[in-house]
């Protein structure tokens, strides 16, 4: 017989499936006419065609088979069904078959019957208590699979608890989170059984969200200060209570989330954003040192020339001047600092720029930490940023102090190396390039650093020390500088013995870059002319106007930007000399307002931070503090010869 689908173009387009099975043809359209308004129905009169059907349509619900058929009895076909099949079935079968039925029923192969004749109620209500099964079983076994593959795949540890705390579900991240050996070893057990930190806090969670009735969410772990050491970790913990129909609370799920990444890096960002404000307030405070400089040194060398004749003050004098000289070097380190600007190279002795930094080194590193110098007599100029440069070295030190708590020596050495031939061991860089490098190695008897981390310390954010202790941005810092300058950089380290930093700058063929020579007498002035000062700081005012004064020009004074422009209105003057930073009217507003209603009249900025603001290119411009002598030079270079 053949197979036979009924047609319900009418009906929904998702509905149960059945499978009539049965030798008589009468019997199937009887099936087909009683089941079709509700169900799909497939019919076939043999068993081996059922067998097909039943492998080829994974969607079928029911199967109703006749008990007495040619080639397979029902109960036997319903058996092999059951193993390639989850669809309930049902036997159809008469009296004389009860002893059939009552095997099929003990091999599990049916989960009920119908004797023939039968009545048409009683059938459709065990096909459609059949199809419920059937369908709600398919819903667990659904919600099954999708509850595992969640907690087998998720990143989270998940579980699942009873309103006494007792594990029902969990997945493999949470029995780690334990400790434990496996997930089975969790099950029907509290978290308080297992020696985690913090069981009791999570328990007292739990019952705090049961009781509540609502989700909750926390953060736990690490702590948010500086006193977070490495290692610590944090989890942000979401509670939901699970209720039932009635609306009571009978189960807890339990998310935790590792967000230890994400915490590091906003504690990172934190603090980094912590150095960008303490760079701008270094720049704040350097920029009103500077001025304070300007008018000690400047009336100090005002001041000199009038005890000539007094050896023991002079030489008072000339100490002060010389100390607040290494206080304006401080202050444009401070400056360095506080402004990350682009790279201005130029070819440099690097023995030179470790000598200065002696001072520098000797203050940072403090008492307990001895600095030592082996620097190559002949080594080979680099071009690089000096400032920068300094930077990086400093950075070094203090990475090399951190890692010796209890003391130690900081080793500042410099040589020259050829890297040539493809068999040369440096050439395992592949930054290292053939040539010729100039070398400066800071080497530390700290604690050194572990294998596992080192390839690491060069990247952004990465840092071994305590939260609020480094940003982690020093080393990358340092490594982009080098890049910049052509050169590499290279870091070998032995726990316990120290760390040696190698920063290989490119030989210049150039000759070094020395700083210009500071005039000792400022040139007098090549002609006469009238020059209005302006500063809103008295005393570098007055010192200003002491010093063109004393050049021999004819100098006037005023407070502000506003009163320089009606002084211009109503005097004629050769040249401004006029402070960047004022309150109201600022100097390059005053410099562009100049240059518009007097186009050829001269204009000298005179800053203690020519960074904090975007200075044009054609613009004059003289840092504080100054000796007379640049200032001298300057006035004279932007004066124009009369005639």
């Amino acid at each position: 017989m053949s197979v036979g689908v009924t047609s319900g173009a009418s009906k929904p387009a998702v509905r149960g499936t059945i499978l009539a099975v049965d030798d008589e043809p009468d019997i199937l359209v009887a099936l087909e006419d009683l089941l079709e308004d509700e169900y799909r129905v497939l019919t076939t009169s043999r068993p081996a065609e059922a067998l097909e059907l039943i492998a080829a349509e994974p969607d079928i619900d029911v199967i109703l088979s006749d008990q007495r058929m040619p080639g397979l009895t029902g109960d036997a076909l319903l058996a092999r069904a059951r193993e390639i099949s989850d669809a309930q079935a049902i036997l159809l079968t008469g009296y004389a078959d009860i002893s059939a039925v009552v095997s099929a029923l003990n091999r599990g192969g049916i989960t009920g019957y119908v004797t023939k004749p039968w009545d048409p109620s009683l059938l459709r209500n065990a096909v459609r208590s059949a199809y419920e099964r059937h369908r709600l079983a398919r819903e667990l076994a659904t919600e099954r699979a999708l509850l595992r593959g969640l907690l087998d795949h998720a990143g989270d540890a998940i579980a699942f608890k009873d309103t006494g705390g007792r594990f029902l579900r969990l997945n493999t991240r949470m029995a780690r989170r334990l400790g434990a050996p496996s997930v089975e070893a969790c099950l029907g057990r509290r978290e308080t059984e297992f020696a985690v930190p913090g069981s009791e806090d999570a328990e007292a969670a739990d019952r705090a969200a049961i009781a509540s009735g609502v989700p909750t969410e926390i953060v736990v772990g690490g702590a948010e200060a500086a006193q977070a050491a490495p290692g610590e970790t944090w989890s942000q913990v979401t509670r939901v209570p699970i209720r039932d129909e009635a609306g009571a609370v009978v189960h807890l799920a339990v998310i935790a989330r590792d967000i230890t990444e994400q915490r590091q890096l906003e504690l990172r960002l934190r603090q980094a954003d912590k150095m960008q404000a303490l760079g701008t307030l270094a720049g704040g405070v350097a920029h009103d040192f500077n001025n304070l400089l300007t008018a000690i040194l400047g009336s100090l060398e005002l001041a000199l020339p009038k005890v000539a004749g007094d050896a023991r003050l002079s030489r008072l004098m000339t100490n002060a001047t010389q100390a607040a000289q290494r206080g304006a070097a401080l202050t444009k380190r401070l400056l360095t600092f506080s402004h990350r600007r682009d790279l201005q190279a130029r070819v440099v002795d690097l023995n030179a720029v470790i000598r200065g930094m002696d001072d520098l080194l000797g203050r940072s590193l403090g008492g307990f930490v001895q600095v030592e110098h082996d620097l190559s007599e002949h080594l080979w100029p680099a071009k690089v940023d000096p400032d920068q440069l300094e930077l990086a070295i400093l950075n070094l030190c203090i990475n090399g102090r951190d890692a010796m708590p209890e003391g130690g020596i900081v080793a500042l050495s410099t040589h020259n190396e050829t890297v040539s031939g493809s068999t040369d061991p440096n050439l395992q860089d592949p930054n290292l390039k053939p040539g010729d490098y100039a070398v400066i190695a800071i080497r530390d008897t700290g604690t050194g650093i572990p294998p596992e981390i080192l390839g690491r310390v060069f990247e952004p954010f990465f840092t071994t020390k305590g939260v609020g202790q480094g940003t982690g941005l020093g080393l990358a810092m340092v490594f982009g500088l080098v890049q910049q300058s052509g050169g590499t950089i290279r870091i070998d380290s032995e726990v316990g013995r120290g760390t040696t930093v190698m920063l290989y700058l490119p030989r210049s063929r150039e000759a070094v870059e020395g700083t210009a020579a500071v005039r000792s007498v400022p040139a007098p002035a090549t002609r006469r002319a009238r020059i209005l000062v302006v500063d809103d700081d008295t005393q570098v005012r007055h010192v200003t106007a002491s010093f063109l004064n004393g050049f021999g020009y004819d100098e006037a004074e005023v407070a502000s930007g506003e009163a320089a422009l009606e002084r211009l209105e109503a005097e004629r003057f050769d040249l401004v000399v006029a402070d960047l930073a004022m309150p109201g009217m600022s100097g390059i507003d005053l410099a562009e307002e100049v240059r518009r209603r007097w186009p050829s009249l001269p204009f000298l900025l005179v800053t203690g931070h020519a960074e904090a603001a975007r200075i044009p290119a054609d613009f004059s411009v003289l840092e504080k503090p100054f000796p007379s002598a640049d200032l001298a030079a300057r006035v004279a270079g932007l004066l124009k010869p009369e005639g």
